[in-house]
């Protein structure tokens, strides 16, 4: 059998966050030459999704593997790349595409986050630790279940570093913004504020993010305000991202369906079955890629 992989990357309408993407890619390819690897973006640039599934049946695929490269799921893992993947489905009847997960809440995303603070508080004493606040920083979302689960993230990245508090703040699309977090964190007294980008690559907001820290750190130089990196070619995303192909593989990529608005309103518009294909989840395709050869 042919397979090949099609890494799915958001997209940005800064260039160097679509390069950075493509390096990951790249990167990928050489810890693992004996695969084949393809990569695409969901939206702003190219090539498209259809244009990275049609370069793999050009290659003669007859099993292509499709793993959003997406931190958390909302409409875009949910709907918007499932919708290309039954177009394709039916337009290449012949070919089996199966649907992994996305990065999601992932173990190894909490040591990630970890490590990316603690490379900025290399210097800190012990207490000097306990006496700072992490921003975890995240795009934000339309889908309140993606909101939530960066809280979850959160929450475990307080239980793992010892922090005073980690407060949340979001890009854009909802709140606290990252004034606002950075605000809530300073009012319970904190010595400093380590900003934790919850982000893959550069772009156009991590670039902004960093200009508005360095205003806040200007206009109040009395506490010390950093921003840790985004995630980028870390080994650990590599690790998760392949890991998520495995499950793929295996049949054994699912996703948190108990709070996601689509199943509601689907549960609501159909009340006596779960087959909620509207909203196009993970599983529904991993139970169809099962069940073939």
């Amino acid at each position: 059998m042919n397979e090949i992989t099609l890494f799915v990357g958001h997209g940005s309408r800064d260039s160097d966050g679509n390069q950075e993407f493509l390096e990951f890619v790249n990167e990928i390819r050489r810890r693992v030459p004996t695969q084949h690897f393809e990569a695409c973006f969901l939206e702003l640039t190219t090539p498209t999704i259809p244009d990275g599934l049609n370069a793999c049946i050009r290659q003669d695929a007859d099993r292509i593997v499709v793993v959003p490269v997406i931190l958390l799921a909302a409409s875009h893992v949910k709907f918007e790349i499932p919708e290309y993947l039954d177009a394709a489905r039916r337009k290449y009847p012949n070919v089996e595409i199966v649907y992994g997960r996305n990065i999601g809440l992932h173990e190894q995303m909490i040591d990630l986050l970890t490590d990316r603070f603690y490379e900025q508080a290399a210097m800190f004493a012990q207490e000097e630790i306990h006496q700072t606040a992490i921003v975890l920083m995240g795009r934000g979302s339309s889908d309140p279940d993606a909101n939530g689960d960066l809280y979850k993230i959160a929450r475990q990245v307080w239980e793992q570093t010892g922090v005073f508090t980690v407060e949340v703040c979001f890009t854009g699309i909802t709140f606290p913004r990252l004034p606002d977090g950075i605000k809530r964190a300073l009012s319970l007294g904190v010595k400093r504020v380590v900003v934790v980008p919850y982000f893959l690559f550069t772009g156009v907001l991590i670039k902004r993010m960093r200009d508005v820290l360095q205003e806040m750190q200007a206009a109040d130089p009395t506490i010390p305000l950093h921003m840790a990196e985004y995630f980028g070619m870390h080994r650990r995303l590599i690790e998760i991202v392949l890991e998520r192909r495995e499950e793929a593989l295996r049949g054994q990529s699912f996703m948190n369906c108990d709070l996601c608005k689509y199943r509601k309103l689907a549960a609501h518009e159909h009340p006596h079955n779960h087959d909620h294909h509207d909203h196009a989840h993970s599983h529904v395709y991993q139970s169809e890629a099962g069940s073939r050869g």
